[in-house]
């Protein structure tokens, strides 16, 4: 079991939101929350996925809505949304006559995270390092859970109104995400919900091992390249892996809120040796798809993420902003969702794009900036 710190916590959340594919909520909103905890005295554990006792009960608290621009919160209240995972996690142990051992992130994403730190320093259990994404996606559907057929209820709803609501069975995933997210549509586009009460066992075999860790990793190789006078891309696409799809400055953004997602497209036009091309992102709350020169260039489920150019830091929608100098950066998703029954989930298909996903692995893109594959 390791205790995380602050500088760790800071590391992690600019790690996952790198990782959030342009969602997973604010990182300036989670880091926020976590230092709220820290300053209580509270303490931040992180345990392994197979330290988790066979026999226990952990279940996984989150947040569902849109996201929208730092200066505001989806409902134009505070931040603290937090708060809500804690009431969402009670009304689900409730119902379970029973404690949790330790909680789940639900994706990785700069807030969604930082909600299930906090609630298991709240309740002094440990946040397993794993999730059931690797990423972040819109959809209470798109997990691994529903790949492995783990049912994901009972389900507890939590709103700012005071609600806290009980599903005890759904038709399927779908029915469940249609469920929370007109509950979130009619409470100010933000609600909590705590579901997948598993037992040690069941979750071991349905869910991504060390995505925590993975996090850690590069936001801490942002860190030592920003303090170390590096490139701090170059540094993120080594410590994930990852591929350069594109750098440039972006010409062109704009979102709109609808159905409880917020969606929108961004443009960027093309420098060094990008100049003369163009790309552009589309994205239902994450980055689902990307164009180069309007041909089609990386889908779901691989990882498309947006970083400023200076910082390396990512860049979250609807927080990108004309004349933002970029780079955009390609991750491979991890193997469950390249299964045929992941992709049918979280494939370009599942987002109405009428191609085949054809892995980032497999494209032209560079494994460092100014790195050419041709250059081999």
């Amino acid at each position: 079991m390791q205790e995380l710190d602050r500088s760790d916590l800071e590391d992690l959340i600019r790690g996952c939101s790198v990782l959030g594919t342009g969602g997973g909520g604010s990182p300036t909103a989670g880091m926020a929350a976590l230092h709220r905890v820290l300053d209580r005295g509270k303490k931040i554990r992180m345990v392994s996925l197979d330290d988790v006792p066979n026999g226990a009960t952990v279940a996984t608290p989150y947040m569902v809505g849109s996201v929208s621009p730092d200066e505001q919160t989806s409902s134009g209240e505070s931040d603290g949304w937090e708060t809500l995972g804690l009431k969402a996690l009670d009304g689900l142990e409730e119902h379970l006559g029973q404690q949790c051992f330790a909680v789940l992130p639900t994706e990785i994403g700069g807030y969604n995270t930082a909600v299930a730190l906090c609630i298991a320093a709240e309740r002094k259990v440990p946040v397993v390092d794993a999730d059931p994404a690797g990423r972040s996606v819109p959809g209470v559907e798109h997990t691994s859970f529903a790949i492995y057929d783990v049912p994901i209820t009972p389900m507890s709803l939590a709103t700012r109104m005071g609600d806290v609501l009980i599903v005890r069975a759904v038709a399927d995933d779908f029915r469940a995400e249609a469920i929370a997210r007109a509950l979130a549509v009619v409470s100010g586009n933000v609600i909590a919900v705590a579901d997948h009460p598993v037992d040690g066992q069941t979750l071991k075999r349905s869910v991504i091992p060390g995505t925590l860790s993975q996090a850690l990793a590069i936001g801490r190789a942002i860190r030592l390249a920003l303090t170390g006078g590096r490139d701090p891309v170059d540094k993120v696409l080594r410590a994930g892996e990852g591929y350069l799809l594109f750098s440039g400055v972006v010409s062109g953004s704009n979102w709109h809120l609808e159905g409880g997602f917020t969606f929108g497209e961004i443009v960027i036009q093309g420098k060094g040796r990008f100049a003369g091309h163009s790309y552009q992102i589309q994205y239902k709350n994450e980055h689902y798809a990307s164009w180069l020169d309007e041909a089609i260039d990386v889908t779901v489920p691989d990882l498309i993420c947006l970083l400023c150019s200076r910082t390396g830091e990512a860049i979250t929608n609807p927080n990108c902003r004309k004349g933002a100098d970029v780079a955009v950066v390609g991750f491979s998703a991890p193997d469950v969702w390249r299964s045929p029954k992941g992709l049918r989930l979280l494939g370009p298909r599942a987002f109405g794009l009428d191609v085949e996903y054809r892995p980032v692995s497999e494209g032209n893109h560079g494994r460092a900036r100014g790195y050419s594959p041709e250059c081999r």
